[in-house]
């Protein structure tokens, strides 16, 4: 398959026009793209340039690799991910299905083993290298529930899956997010079911979308368990995070307040996965809430703290701190300045890096 054969089908997978993709590319990163120009890809009469094809990779949320290299296209194509533009894969989904089910599939140990290196790789690649990868793994792991460790297993897989998607849309990562919930249920094991409802809550209250739902899954993790752990302050921070979005400063303040004192009994040491939340990282949630809020001063000291801790690896969060001051500056007042300074950060940020919770936020200060 050749660039503008695959062009054409990641674009149609997505319901979009040859204009549409030409304004998502425009809109994202400040370029000039016409419906025209992305007929002239789809038709094979030119192909796309090096920033193009970045800024494809972004909009598409497919990896640079596949658009660059023929052999890395077809390996794409034959991916569980691929399913929604190569109808052919279904036969492979379903044999991994029930090669799965007639093989016994890994351990439990080996679930979390799979688990624990996800939790890193979110932290780095993009939302459509994890979104294909878990699928994968979905398929394999729902022949094992019968297990209550394996239905565990499956709700903190679902989350990471909900992630991929924009929280904005409620029939996909709102959908997950709920499915990941009665999954952990299953398990009978509180701990992941505050965790998954915890997770779903901030992943949301951050992007500023669902906030009905945010609040609703962060309130049954705390009817779940009163205990500190990671899942329940996640879960209180995202509620603050909806009360800021909703002007309550007070109860938004409140909830941080209670957040800080579950991060003195709960925080954890490991820096770099998605089921951790470090200082740093308590410090990247406190930024973005204070700036809703307006408390420059208090954003612009959580903002230095996480820089401190915050691992060289990791250039997207780096990149939630500046889109932070973005929306400081949009909220003084100044929305030219305040977008103009935040789409630096975008723009310094390779397109493949790029999250969808960046590009929400981006959208926000735009707003």
């Amino acid at each position: 398959m050749d660039i503008g054969e695959l062009i054409k089908d990641l674009r149609k997978a997505r319901g979009w026009s040859q204009g549409r993709l030409a304004s998502e590319v425009n809109e994202a990163f400040g370029s000039t793209l016409t419906r025209e120009y992305v007929s002239g890809w789809e038709c094979s009469k030119h192909e796309p340039g090096a920033f193009y094809l970045r800024c494809l990779s972004a909009v598409l949320d497919v990896p640079l690799a596949v658009l660059e290299n023929e052999l890395e296209r077809r390996a794409f194509l034959t991916d569980v991910a691929g399913a929604a533009i190569a109808p052919v894969v279904a036969s492979d989904l379903l044999s991994v299905g029930f090669a799965a089910r007639l093989h016994g599939g890994p351990s439990g140990e080996d679930w979390e083993g799979k688990l624990a290196t996800y939790g890193t790789d979110y932290m780095s690649l993009g939302a459509a290298d994890i979104q294909r990868r878990v699928s994968g793994e979905l398929v394999v792991v729902q022949q094992q529930l019968d297990k209550p460790q394996l239905w565990s297993v499956a709700s903190r897989l679902m989350t990471l899956y909900a992630k991929t998607f924009p929280g904005s849309d409620g029939s996909k990562a709102v959908h997950w997010y709920r499915m990941a919930a009665k999954a952990a249920d299953e398990s009978g094991d509180d701990t992941a079911r505050v965790w998954v409802r915890g997770r779903a809550a901030i992943a949301l209250g951050y992007e500023g979308a669902s906030l009905g739902v945010a609040d609703l899954l962060a309130d049954q993790a705390l009817a779940i368990s009163d205990r500190p752990s990671l899942g329940l302050l996640n879960a209180v921070m995202g509620k603050a995070h909806a009360a800021a979005l909703r002007g309550d400063r007070a109860t938004a303040l409140k909830l941080a307040e209670r957040g800080r004192r579950i991060f003195d009994s709960a925080g954890s040491y490991e820096q770099t996965s998605d089921y951790a939340v470090p200082w740093w990282r308590m410090n990247v949630f406190l930024s973005l809430l204070l700036a809703r809020l307006g408390d420059e001063k208090g954003a612009v000291e959580a903002q230095d703290q996480a820089r401190k801790e915050l691992p060289t690896t990791l250039p997207r969060f780096a990149t939630h701190l500046e889109l932070h001051r973005g929306l400081m500056l949009a909220r003084s007042g100044d929305r030219a300045g305040g977008t103009a300074y935040a789409q630096a950060a975008m723009d310094a940020l390779p397109p493949e890096k790029h999250s969808l919770t960046l590009r929400m936020l981006m959208d926000e200060i735009k707003a």
